[in-house]
């Protein structure tokens, strides 16, 4: 059996989440304890109680989420699940994924990630930056998009692709004027949908450059050790275990796009019985079943416990089967 196990990022955070397993398990109370100590506020009451604008607040999601998924992939282990044979993340989620893999503390990354997200949200001024999601558009039509969005959007635009999540689906970003002509230009070329995201910043273009200079001061303070699982990086579809590669990686990450689906598919090559998304939501689930429509893999999301019994038993089926 070949499990595969990927951490979700930004935008899969909501109110409420992980409240089931909070409940259930002390791994997540403890996680999110742990979080607040290093934190200096009850992370936990935000992410159960909100208020939304203020988890939506880019420097709480990023430790929300890295926490959730954490407390997530801990209530697996204690129940007995397998570690994965890899692991991978989108953008924000490669933090949790090398906290499973043991390259990474759990408690410095924490005040790592809301860092992150600081240096993020400060690099463009609010109102300045747009993303937009682009969907049944051809790939190779992004770029012409991008381009026309730079034009109509005036002197000093910039509009780039930055996440290829699944095929026909990829996020551009940049200068707002840029991004909002470029959405118009994607529906005249016959995308389906051109929707612009509720974002305040330009997350993954170059415009992001600003605020990796300056992640790269805490990131390389780091403690970093070899992972013990196999990492791949969703920035170019690569495996990481050279620590000072990853904390290259870490810096280059945040201005660089998520090629997404270049990944799954890369994974998918090495015949995994099972992609398990490992944390809030199940948005990787749907990208990873798009990039790969295979009838012989499954494909799991957990982040509750009937969802956390359901991977555990069908995980057990599978290896029994082989």
């Amino acid at each position: 059996m070949q499990l595969v196990f990927v951490f979700p990022g930004q935008g899969s955070q909501s109110v409420g989440m992980l409240a089931d397993l909070h409940r259930r398990h002390a791994e997540v109370r403890d996680c999110f304890i742990e979080a607040s100590e290093q934190l200096g506020f009850d992370l936990w009451e935000l992410v159960d109680q909100g208020p939304a604008e203020r988890l939506n607040e880019t420097e709480h999601t990023q430790p929300a989420l890295l926490c959730a998924s954490v407390a997530v992939w801990r209530t697996w282990l204690s129940l007995g699940g397998r570690r994965p044979d890899v692991v991978a993340g989108h953008s924000l989620g490669e933090f949790s994924a090398l906290v499973a893999a043991g390259a990474l503390a759990f408690g410095d990354a924490i005040q790592l990630v809301r860092d992150r997200g600081r240096f993020m949200q400060e690099a463009v001024p609010v109102g300045q930056g747009a993303m937009a999601a682009i969907m049944g558009l051809e790939d190779s039509l992004i770029d012409q998009v991008c381009a026309l969005g730079v034009v109509g959007g005036g002197a000093g635009s910039v509009c780039e692709a930055v996440n290829f999540n699944s095929p026909g689906q990829v996020v551009i970003a940049g200068t707002a004027a840029a991004v909002s002509a470029a959405a118009e230009s994607a529906r005249q070329h016959g995308a389906k949908r051109a929707v612009m995201l509720p974002v305040s910043a330009p997350f993954h273009s170059s415009l992001m450059h600003g605020a990796a200079e300056r992640f790269a001061t805490p990131m390389g303070k780091l403690p970093i050790a070899v992972p013990s699982l196999r990492f791949v990086s969703s920035v170019d579809s690569n495996a990481y275990s050279d620590p000072e590669a990853i904390r290259a990686l870490l810096v280059r990450q945040l201005a660089s796009p998520v090629h997404w689906t270049k990944t799954v598919r890369m994974l998918s090559l090495e015949q995994p019985t099972m992609f398990v998304e490992c944390g809030p939501g199940k948005v990787l689930t749907g990208l990873n079943r798009r990039a790969e429509k295979r009838t012989d893999c499954a494909y799991l999301a957990i982040e509750d416990g009937p969802s956390v019994e359901a991977a555990l038993g069908a995980a057990a089926a599978s290896c029994v089967g082989r």
